[in-house]
């Protein structure tokens, strides 16, 4: 699995590590979300000054307040979203596109919404050097609301902090959908919060804890 136009760079010794060290030892254990973690050139997604740094294991932060997440939640999101090949996926706070394009390689279509609005023909264009641009629709808009002209979602992956279940985002999600999120009451990035799992069956939502993380609230 290799976009278009992905060649052998510097940075190639450090994505393979990051792979191996920061996701599979960590119980990623999904050849299909590895290979794509593996495929997507990180640092084409970081501010220039810290490219040097995108293949560690912690956030970068961009413009807007928003982050580029750490390599291990990206996969561990990825891994308990358990993709197919067929599905549609909205995600929720798309930044620079580091996820989108991770999404992109494993599912059918990516519907992106971000808050804020540089970061959409940035990302496009990202997407576009990486031969993704097709499978992927942006905009500028309220993650909160979701995206119902396109609903429903197979999956659903939200890359900010909701201060309560995302009870709007449940009728958007398919029958059998699956949705990953974070969640405390009132977020901060220097709180830990709880990444959950969400499965939508009966027309409710059941909840699995994946463990501890930290992202920018949902604004």
């Amino acid at each position: 699995m290799q976009p278009a136009g992905e060649g052998h760079d510097r940075f190639d010794e450090a994505r393979r590590q990051m792979v191996h060290e920061q996701l599979r030892r960590r119980g990623i254990s999904d050849e299909h979300v590895l290979a794509a973690m593996q495929a997507i050139p990180r640092h084409l997604f970081a501010p220039p000054d810290l490219a040097d740094e995108a293949y560690e294991d912690h956030p970068l932060p961009i413009a807007g307040g928003a982050t580029v997440s750490q390599p291990y939640i990206v996969g561990l999101m990825t891994q308990a979203l358990a993709l197919r090949k067929e599905d549609r996926v909205l995600e929720i706070g798309s930044g620079s596109g580091y996820q989108t394009a991770i999404l992109a390689q494993l599912a059918a279509r990516v519907f992106a919404i971000e808050l804020h609005a540089p970061h959409v023909p940035e990302a496009q264009a990202r997407l576009h050097a990486l031969g993704l641009a097709e499978k992927v629709e942006m905009r500028v808009g309220d993650g909160r609301r979701g995206w119902r002209e396109q609903a429903p979602f197979d999956a659903i992956l939200a890359a900010a902090c909701f201060d309560r279940a995302p009870g709007e985002l449940l009728a958007q999600l398919a029958e059998g959908g699956r949705i990953v999120y974070p969640q405390a009451p009132w977020p901060s990035r220097d709180e830990d919060q709880d990444l959950w799992l969400g499965r939508k069956s009966g027309g409710r939502l059941h909840t699995t804890w994946l463990g501890a993380c930290r992202f920018v609230p949902l604004l």
